[in-house]
């Protein structure tokens, strides 16, 4: 059972969106919900951020659900809560900790009981001036990196529950940030059509990299380091075009128009050579190998695509989330397809 927050709910400006056919749906009157998806290392539970807008009020919510294939039945849930405001992103911190960015501006962190039946808050802290839009755990695993619409960075110490540093090194709103999983303190950014590998330790980018250098540049969305190769990430766009770039040479990155419109998610899988799922507005999920080639799709869902996550007890199970409410299985087959555009999914 889903147990309430005490503190209030904020209430926010509402405006139009599309959805994936192009058609403005009315603020005023959709009740709208965004999905983020994460899954713990180990036993393959299913985490779940959610935000709801009804009128002009947006909740958020966090649900643990213990069998992947219940989600996103309430009734299945084995520990949840509610937020003050919609969750744009969130990330484990160990094995029960719960990082979550906020619509409210707020970084919050929360942490699963030892029986997983109650997620407990431990702090709120309001630091950015506009939505936290990402956040990521540093590899030490006590120190996390915040990107807002304020266009500020903030390294967090997790147990001080306090900033330690701020940068403003972007010229506009960070849309994604991401640590490094094999270097301490080494994070990547990423604004305008600006991607930047940071440290904490420095005040100036350690590398920059322009989006357009290759062909003309548009806004970064997502972001996501290769699991095996410290030097190399992708980056995706608000075109649909994905990119892979190795710091080292940066000059030869690889890209492919992989959807019809923004990316909004990237995430490698456990595989021995990776596969990259790549998620979309365009309602669909691609699945590409090394070079960029597409080795599935799926268009099962019937609005924007949010999240994703490999399970850890099966490497061709891909699990997805989207704003239609729908938490998709998906099999993906470790071999390339027989025929173009054929795809097997299992919900």
């Amino acid at each position: 059972m889903v147990t309430k927050s005490p503190r209030t709910r904020l209430r926010v400006p509402v405006t139009p969106r599309k959805d994936c056919q192009g058609q403005e749906e009315d603020g005023r009157l959709q009740v709208s919900r965004e999905e983020n998806i994460i899954v713990p290392p180990l036993d393959g539970a299913l985490l779940l951020g959610a935000s709801s807008l009804s009128g002009r009020c947006w909740a958020g919510s966090l649900w643990l659900f213990k069998d992947p294939c219940a989600a996103p039945n309430e009734g299945f849930c084995s520990a949840g809560v509610q937020t003050e405001a919609g969750v744009a992103d969130l990330t484990w911190v160990g094995e029960r900790g719960i990082l979550v960015a906020s619509d409210s501006g707020a970084v919050e962190l929360w942490e699963l009981d030892e029986n997983e039946t109650l997620i407990v808050s431990k702090f709120c802290k309001y630091e950015h001036d506009d939505i936290v839009s990402s956040v990521s755990v540093l590899s030490s695993g006590t120190q996390a990196v915040s990107g807002s619409k304020d266009f500020c960075i903030k390294i967090w110490d997790l147990a001080q529950q306090i900033v330690l540093n701020s940068y403003r090194a972007h010229a506009g709103q960070v849309t994604c940030v991401a640590a490094s999983p094999h270097k301490d303190s080494m994070f990547l950014s990423c604004s305008e059509k600006l991607l930047l590998l940071s440290s904490e330790f420095c005040s100036k980018p350690l590398f920059s990299f322009f989006a357009g250098c290759n062909a003309p540049g548009y806004l970064p969305t997502s972001l996501a380091w290769h699991p095996q190769q410290s030097e190399v990430f992708v980056f995706g766009d608000e075109n649909g075009t994905v990119s892979l770039v190795d710091t080292k040479n940066a000059s030869c990155s690889l890209s492919s128009a992989v959807h019809s419109q923004c990316v909004t998610g990237l995430v490698f899988s456990p595989h021995s050579v990776p596969f990259l799922a790549s998620l979309s507005e365009d309602c669909s999920l691609a699945v590409l190998d090394s070079s960029l080639s597409e080795v599935f799709r799926s268009r099962a869902h019937r609005d924007f695509v949010r999240d994703a996550t490999w399970s850890p007890l099966n490497h061709s199970l891909l699990t997805t989330v989207g704003w239609d409410h729908q938490v998709i299985h998906h099999i993906v087959p470790t071999e390339p397809l027989p025929a173009p555009g054929s795809e097997s999914v299992a919900e």
